[in-house]
């Protein structure tokens, strides 16, 4: 790509400028773009990029260098200013002021706000990242705002005769509601503030108003008012009012009234701050001052005052000369008064941590401190609640095989007494002391010969306390390690340790616990023996350990060549002469064996001095293994573990043989058919067999898209604890056919249900239409029926505009259910087309109580609930694809019967409602003609406000509660 200059320009001529204008630059520009890198360098780091223009000149004005970018055609100029995205007929690049002109209409889209600057002739400063213009258009999501003035800076934007107005995204002509202001400062994604405004309705004014705040933030940050009245409190007010200061610190301002209080006014802050400052990422503060709530008489708790509620949270980085990492530090502090009582410990107490962290090239350091002010703590806190600490962590040092690892820790603590310290307990529950701690692991490790290696390590951690007391713990160990076979598979080593722990610690959290000194010592040997066949023994003793109290030997072997895969482990108590325990699993099955697979001819090779000469090995067939059933699998799994226990009186003692289970898996010829059965024994029962599982899987098809058949099942059958379960399934087609039972086969005499039984058949979940009819309940296997069997049904279909769903369960005659009468049944449906929608629901249900058994119905009663909405029907008024007005008209109901009296005199009541969507605000109502009730609510762009509420009992104003009036009992 070529550049021009204006000594290159001097030498051709208007021709040939032009010539290379049109058909090289261009062309060039357009396909691949045009990164500017100067500009980007000169621009404080903005980069400008081309992406859509044909001409590119470097100018010389006045001492200033001009970049011109331009395009003639529609198209335009197209640029990216690091995100943003620029449109311009023609576009001068000011290298020395480093300011971008868009000449003629343009327009300045920014990614950060999501915002469109329209106008004529707008310059943008790629220093400081502001915009000025005259006559602009500002647009984004929410607003429209218009401006013959308008200066952009980050952050915040501002305009002179200014007009603006939420309504501008709902393409009306006339805008419902708008305003027009002497100023206007925008903060994006916060609000908006207009000074000296009139309120235009239609684009009349109708109101002047000295100053408008319009929230433009989310439904979180909106500004809430809440006006109550408390049998207690009186009057409340709660108010959260949103604010911002500039554009990194967004704030919320908390008010509380409560009229009976004593303060009746408390308030507070929630802030969230954006690097608002060089050193600081982020801020965030919540505090709190409520007035401490009455008693239950009303009467002043005390001598009255306030609550706190405190969080308070900053985080930042603190750039540092040769640091390789910035200093990161994290300030966090806390309070919580409100909702505590007067006795919790909890009360008045303010805690604090400050965690700071840098890193250099040779170490790394940390500070840590904690704080807590308040009432002393009666009882022991585990971890430290006061803390002042200093970490040393140099990077770790190593020089050929040798490395070594340091960490000093030095500070003061409070925390709970180890109860194993009795200087510790003479200071009380607590107990605030300093301590010195050392940390170092030395690591060495070299090869020796052939396969052979030795490693030593050295762990040493030091504890010493203020009070005088110390605690260490050592850790050494040699390990030496030879390796040998195909990839070094083979292997045995020997490892000796050194485990001492000394002294006491005065604190709980960092007590030393466990034995005091240990020298394992340890033997572990891999063996591949043939292939596929792994061998493992591994043998720890230690000489300070009683015979009887030492670890088991363990064997253990894997072998995985087919047909056969085989894992066991075996743990042998050497000093005791016992078998600890042991386990295994067995697989025996090749589904491959039947499959022959060629080998290769491989040709003869002569000798050589290390090789004896190969004679030629012919192409043949062979088999993966000679198992003579591929379909087959049989499988056994077990164990045995010592019996530490003497067993239950007047029962023979455990053996410790664990319960094993056979399996049999035969599998059909593409395997996706498959026969299961297992059989579970425990050797300690009489009879040995557990249980009986089946599980099994049946696909077949002539067609297996259009007509495939699947069955499957699962089938278990307990003999120690009798008990059936199982579920079946068929699937044909869309259609499925399931059963699914459990059953006690030896429940007491009392009771009077076995467990349950189902049948069902259905089509697919998922389908546009979907249907299920089912069969079961409660099932009694001693008298061989039914106790509540039910009838249950649901369908559910669905079409564009249309929706069904029906379900019902009838009860059927059983050996504890006389009725055969209808149980439960719903019906909903919805009918919409074009402007008009109809819908419906309606529920019944029939729940009886007392004692049905045996056919006794003295106490029986039926209670029988009613619920309806017949008709629902509703109609959009207004334009087709944006309709304004929606009126909906509904009947309601909900009846109750018991044992056929009516209770209650609910009517049908008839409900009428309308929706006003004007897009850029929305207005609701709904009036219950019988009850008399009604309520009205108004919404606008982020929240709706009930406006009016009311029935026979009065009328309420939820905003103005000093409006509320009850209704005047007639006399």
């Amino acid at each position: 790509m070529k550049v021009w200059s204006p000594r290159r320009r001097s030498q051709l001529k208007h021709g040939e400028q032009k010539q290379r204008r049109s058909r090289g630059l261009t062309r060039l520009l357009l396909a691949a773009g045009f990164a500017f890198s100067t500009l980007g360098g000169l621009a404080e780091a903005r980069t400008v990029k081309i992406v859509t223009a044909q001409t590119l000149e470097l100018r010389n004005v006045d001492g200033q260098e001009l970049v011109i970018i331009a395009s003639p055609d529609a198209a335009g100029v197209e640029l990216q200013v690091d995100d943003d995205q620029v449109r311009a007929r023609r576009v001068e690049f000011n290298r020395t002021r480093r300011t971008l002109t868009l000449i003629g209409a343009a327009s300045y889209r920014t990614a950060k706000d999501g915002q469109t600057l329209s106008g004529d002739n707008l310059v943008v400063n790629l220093g400081d990242e502001s915009l000025t213009g005259q006559d602009v258009l500002i647009s984004d999501r929410e607003l429209e705002i218009r401006g013959q003035e308008v200066e952009r800076v980050p952050g915040q934007l501002r305009a002179k005769n200014g007009y603006f107005t939420p309504c501008a995204k709902c393409g009306r002509t006339t805008n419902d509601y708008a305003f027009r202001a002497e100023r206007l400062v925008v903060y994006p994604g916060d609000r908006l503030i207009a000074y000296r405004a009139q309120l235009l309705l239609a684009e009349v004014p109708v109101l002047y108003l000295p100053v408008v705040v319009l929230p433009l933030n989310d439904e979180a940050r909106q500004p809430k008012v809440q006006v109550g009245r408390d049998a207690l409190d009186g009057l409340t007010v709660e108010a959260d009012l949103p604010f911002a200061v500039g554009s990194s610190v967004l704030g919320t301002g908390l008010v509380r009234y409560y009229q009976n209080r004593a303060p009746s006014l408390g308030g507070g802050v929630d802030l969230r701050a954006y690097a608002p400052f060089a050193a600081v990422d982020r801020a965030d503060l919540y505090l709190l001052l409520l007035p401490k709530p009455l008693d239950a008489q009303g009467n002043v708790r005390g001598e009255g005052g306030y609550d706190t509620d405190l969080n308070f949270s900053v985080r930042g980085r603190v750039p540092l000369s040769e640091a390789t990492r910035d200093l990161d530090y994290a300030f966090t502090m806390q309070r919580r008064d409100i909702g505590r009582s007067e006795t919790d410990p909890e009360r008045g107490v303010t805690r604090s941590e400050l965690k700071a962290s840098v890193e250099y090239p040779l170490y790394r350091a940390e500070l840590n401190v904690l704080g807590r002010s308040g009432p002393e703590p009666e009882t022991a806190i585990t971890q430290p609640y006061r803390k002042k600490e200093v970490v040393l962590d140099p990077k770790p040092f190593s020089v050929g095989g040798l490395s070594a690892d340091f960490k000093v820790t030095a500070g003061e603590y409070s925390a709970a007494s180890n109860p194993f310290s009795p200087s510790a307990v003479r200071e009380g529950v607590n107990i605030t002391t300093t301590r010195l701690e050392e940390a170092q692991e030395l690591r060495y490790s070299r090869p020796l010969w052939t396969g052979a290696t030795f490693e030593f390590s050295n762990s040493f951690v030091g504890r010493y306390y203020g009070t005088g007391a110390r605690t260490v713990q050592l850790s050494l160990a040699g390990q030496l390690t030879q390796r040998w076979g195909v990839q070094s598979r083979q292997s045995l080593s020997l490892r000796q340790e050194y485990l001492r722990y000394e002294g006491t610690s005065p604190f709980a959290f960092d007590a030393v616990s466990g034995r005091r000194l240990n020298a394992p010592l340890s033997l572990n040997l891999n063996l591949v023996p043939v292939p596929d066949t792994t061998f493992t023994v591994g043998y720890v003793r230690d000489p300070f350990l009683k015979t009887d109290t030492q670890q088991p030997a363990r064997f253990g072997v894997t072998v995985n060549r087919r047909p056969v895969n085989l894992t066991a482990a075996l743990a042998y108590n050497i000093g005791t002469g016992e078998l600890d325990n042991f386990t295994y699993a067995v697989t025996l099955g090749d589904p491959e064996s039947g499959k022959l697979r060629l080998v290769p001819a491989v040709p003869a090779r002569p000798a050589t001095p290390t090789t004896p000469a190969q004679p030629a090995v012919p192409a043949h067939y062979t088999r993966s293994s000679a198992w003579p059933a591929p379909r087959l699998t049989l499988g056994l799994s077990g164990g045995y573990s010592r019996v530490t226990s003497i067993g239950t009186p007047g029962k023979d003692a455990p053996s410790g043989l664990q319960p094993f289970t056979v399996r049999a898996t035969v599998a059909g010829d593409d395997r996706s058919s498959n026969f299961s059965v297992a059989a579970t024994f425990n050797p300690d029962l009489d009879p040995q067999l557990s249980s009986v599982n089946t599980e099994y899987t049946l696909a077949r098809g002539f067609d297996t898209v259009l007509s495939p058949l699947t069955v499957s099942g699962r089938e278990t059958l307990g003999v120690q604890y009798p008990r059936l379960t199982g579920n079946h399934t068929v699937t044909w087609r869309d259609y499925t056919f399931t059963q699914a039972h459990d059953l006690n086969l030896d429940q007491s005499e009392t009771a009077r249900e076995s467990g349950t039984v189902t049948f069902s058949v259905g089509n697919r979940a998922g389908r546009a239409t979907n249907w299920q009819l089912a069969y079961g309940g409660a099932y009694d296997l001693r008298r061989g029926g039914f106790t509540r069997p039910a009838l249950t049904g649901t369908l559910t279909t669905s079409r564009p505009g249309q929706r069904l769903n029906t379900s019902l369960s009838y009860n059927l005659p059983g050996l504890d259910q006389p009725y055969s009468e209808l149980g439960r049944a719903t019906l909903d449906g919805e009918w919409q087309s074009g402007r008009f929608s109809v819908s419906g629901y309606a529920s019944y249900s029939r729940v009886r109580t007392g004692n049905l058994t045996d056919g006794n119905t003295a106490n029986d009663k039926a209670t029988d609930t009613y619920t309806f909405e017949p008709l629902r029907v509703g109609v959009a008024l207004g334009k087709a694809e944006q309709p304004s007005v929606y009126l909906t008209a509904a009947l309601r109901q909900r009846l109750i019967y018991v044992d056929g009296e009516r209770q209650g005199d609910d009517p049908l009541a008839p409900v009428l409602g309308f929706t006003l969507d004007r897009c850029c605000w929305a207005m609701q109502g709904e009036w219950d003609v019988v009850k008399g009730r009604y309520r009205l609510t108004v919404g606008l762009p982020g929240q709706f406000y009930p406006l009016l509420e009311g029935g026979p009992d009065g009328t309420r104003v939820p905003l103005i509660p000093s409006l509320s009036r009850p209704t005047t009992p007639s006399r």
